[in-house]
């Protein structure tokens, strides 16, 4: 099988050299430079994140490489494969499931803006952060200073930095620059080589991913395994897999800050009572 998430960054350095043909690096730069200026309340999403409970990331997305079309239109609606019209960003109630999860109390909400794979856009960030309180992270393959730049612009609180397709040195300039515009930087590790690269870049905030994205195979121990490695004082969050209760109680039991919840909450006809049952409040 062909290692898709190899083919994710490729697209994002494709994307993204698109994007600076429109408004190039230096432009991108400084509207982001200004922004974070302007910011009282920077690095807001680990702060959310800082609670002596277990707190949730409420991921926003349509669709994934290894579940394909996720979110699934009302009946008569016609939902479209193409992400840039007018129509897809009517389709699909983003803003409608973002304020469903802030008035959930959701701590912090997880944005797909990747088009191809995971049908996401930087518009519905934008309008998101527009409407709602919440902290948001740009869920996204980070793979050159300007998507970093680009979600301060789009109103992000987070982004996320992947140890898999980034060098250390790399990883280590991507949060100085997060930091400069006080954004938080989720750093994804999946391994213990990568909990290594993570904690000697400087994060702050690293996410063990229980979804091997080579292969698509899903173990939530993975989390358990590696939590050990993490430095005291660094914030852990478990991503994907997360589906039950009992599995959150688990993961608050080995010290785990926050998860990440995508498709169990994204398949939930009532996003809130799916919340509420995660974090045991309905027995």
């Amino acid at each position: 099988m062909a290692d898709i998430l190899q083919k994710l960054a490729d697209h994002a350095r494709t994307r993204t050299e698109e994007a600076k043909k429109n408004i190039p690096l230096q432009q991108m730069r400084e509207e982001a430079e200004r922004l974070a200026a302007e910011d009282t309340s920077p690095f807001r999403f680990e702060k959310a994140l800082s609670g002596p409970d277990i707190s949730f990331i409420c991921e926003i997305k349509q669709a994934s490489p290894s579940k394909g079309q996720i979110w699934t239109p009302a009946p008569g609606d016609t939902c479209t494969s193409d992400c840039t019209s007018d129509r897809h960003l009517f389709k699909f109630p983003y803003l409608e499931i973002a304020r469903e999860y802030e008035a959930a109390g959701a701590e912090c909400i997880s944005v797909l803006t990747e088009p191809k794979w995971f049908k996401g856009e930087g518009e519905f960030l934008r309008r998101i952060t527009q409407e709602v309180s919440t902290p948001c992270i740009r869920k996204d393959f980070t793979v050159d200073e300007y998507m970093i730049y680009e979600a301060k612009v789009l109103g992000a609180s987070a982004v996320l930095l992947i140890c898999s397709i980034l060098d250390e040195d790399t990883l280590s300039s991507y949060i100085r620059i997060a930091d400069s515009l006080g954004l938080s930087s989720l750093v994804e590790a999946h391994d213990s080589e990568e909990i290594r690269m993570a904690a000697d870049a400087g994060a702050r905030m690293i996410g063990v991913n229980n979804r091997n994205l080579k292969d698509f195979t899903v173990d939530v121990t993975n989390s358990g395994r590696l939590r050990s490695l993490v430095p005291e004082g660094v914030l852990f969050v478990a991503e994907s897999g997360i589906r039950t209760a009992q599995d959150v109680q688990l993961l608050s039991e080995i010290g785990t800050d926050a998860c990440l919840v995508g498709e169990t909450l994204m398949r939930a006809e009532d996003k809130s009572a799916m919340l509420r049952e995660l974090r045991g409040l309905n027995g």
